[in-house]
C-alpha cells in the first residue's frame, strides 16, 4: 500500500516535468510580397521527427520538444528558411518566392515572369548550357528542352535540323522560326540545308526560350507554325565591373581502324602469281607503295 502511495506520489510530480518539457509554438506563414497565407506550407523541427502543416488561414500549431532549436518552413514554389526559435511562443515567418518563379522569361511581345506565363515556355539560360567542345549554338541547347529534338552535321559548318514536338508535314518546312534578339532568321525553307545559326558565337548567347503552343502562332503567324525559338544575347549594363573570360579546347580525331588491304609488294606478288611472264598486266605495276589510306585518314586537330 505505501510503495502505491509512493508510486502515485513520484508519477505526480514527474508529469510537470514532462509536460514542461515541451512546449507550444504558433504563428502564420504568408507570401513575403503579397503578405497572402500560405496553405499547407511545411513546417518541420529540425534535428526530430516532428512537424505539421498550415491551416486554410496559413496559421499553425506546433509541440516543440526539449532540445530543439530551429523550425524549418519550406512550401512548393517558395525558398525554405530556419528560424531559431530562441524561447519564442509565437514565430511568423514570410517566406520569399522561389528562383524558378520568379525568372523573367521572354515570351516573344515582352517579357513575364515564369509564374504569370500562360502558354508553353520553356527557357534554357547560360548556366544550364551544354558544356565541352561546342561548335555551334543549337549544341548548347541540345537534350535540355522536352520535345526539341536538335541533331547537328559533324561536318565544319554543317547544317543542324531542329524540330519542336516532331514534324508536321511531308513536303514542306519543319523548321522552328527562330527569332534572335526580336529579329526573325530566315531559316531558307529546306530542313538541314545549312547552319543558320553560325553566324552566331555560342559564347555570346545568354538563354534560349521555346514556345511550343497556339500562343507562338498568335505572335508571329503562320511562320511559327513549327513553333519559336527566341534567342537573347548578351549585352552590356550599367553599373558592373569589366570582366574577362577565356573557353579554350584542343581536338584530335583520328581513325579507331583501318582496313586490312594488302601493301605494294603483296598485291605485286599476287599479280605475278596469276599473270604469266610477258603478260601486260605485270607492266602496269609499277614501283610505288603508297599507304592511301594513312594519307587520306591523317590525325585532324581543331
Amino acid at each position: 500500500m505505501k510503495l502505491d502511495r509512493l508510486f502515485g506520489l513520484l508519477l505526480v510530480l514527474w508529469l510537470p516535468a514532462a509536460l514542461w518539457a515541451q512546449r507550444t509554438i504558433s504563428g502564420t506563414v504568408t507570401d513575403a510580397q503579397t503578405g497572402e497565407p500560405l496553405i499547407g506550407a511545411n513546417i518541420l523541427v529540425v534535428g526530430f521527427d516532428k512537424g505539421t502543416v498550415t491551416d486554410l488561414d496559413g496559421r499553425y500549431e506546433l509541440e516543440v520538444p526539449e532540445g530543439a532549436t530551429t523550425l524549418r518552413f519550406s512550401y512548393t514554389g517558395y525558398q525554405p528558411q530556419e528560424v531559431n526559435i530562441d524561447g519564442r511562443s509565437v514565430i511568423d515567418v514570410a517566406l520569399q518566392e522561389g528562383e524558378l518563379l520568379s525568372e523573367v522569361v521572354v515570351i516573344g511581345y515582352g517579357k513575364v515572369k515564369r509564374e504569370d506565363a500562360t502558354g508553353s515556355v520553356q527557357s534554357v539560360s547560360a548556366k544550364d548550357f551544354n558544356r565541352g567542345a561546342i561548335t555551334g549554338p543549337q549544341e548548347l541547347l541540345a537534350g535540355k528542352v522536352a520535345g526539341v529534338q536538335v541533331v547537328t552535321d559533324p561536318s565544319p559548318g554543317g547544317g543542324a535540323v531542329i524540330r519542336i514536338r516532331g514534324g508536321s508535314s511531308l513536303s514542306a518546312s519543319n523548321d522552328p522560326l527562330i527569332v534572335v534578339d526580336g529579329v526573325p532568321v530566315d531559316n531558307g525553307g529546306i530542313a538541314g540545308e545549312r547552319n543558320i545559326l553560325n553566324f552566331l558565337n555560342p559564347n555570346d548567347i545568354e538563354s534560349f526560350t521555346v514556345l511550343k503552343d497556339a500562343s507562338a502562332t498568335a505572335i508571329y503567324g503562320s511562320r511559327a507554325s513549327n513553333g519559336v525559338i527566341l534567342i537573347t544575347t548578351k549585352k552590356g549594363s550599367l553599373g558592373k565591373k569589366l570582366s574577362v573570360q577565356y573557353n579554350g579546347n584542343f581536338s584530335i580525331s583520328s581513325p579507331i581502324a583501318t582496313v586490312d588491304v594488302l601493301d605494294a609488294a603483296e598485291y605485286r606478288a599476287l599479280i605475278e602469281s596469276r599473270y604469266p611472264e610477258g603478260h601486260p598486266a605485270r607492266d602496269l605495276l609499277g614501283d610505288a607503295n603508297t599507304d592511301w589510306q594513312d594519307v587520306i585518314y591523317d590525325p585532324a586537330t581543331g
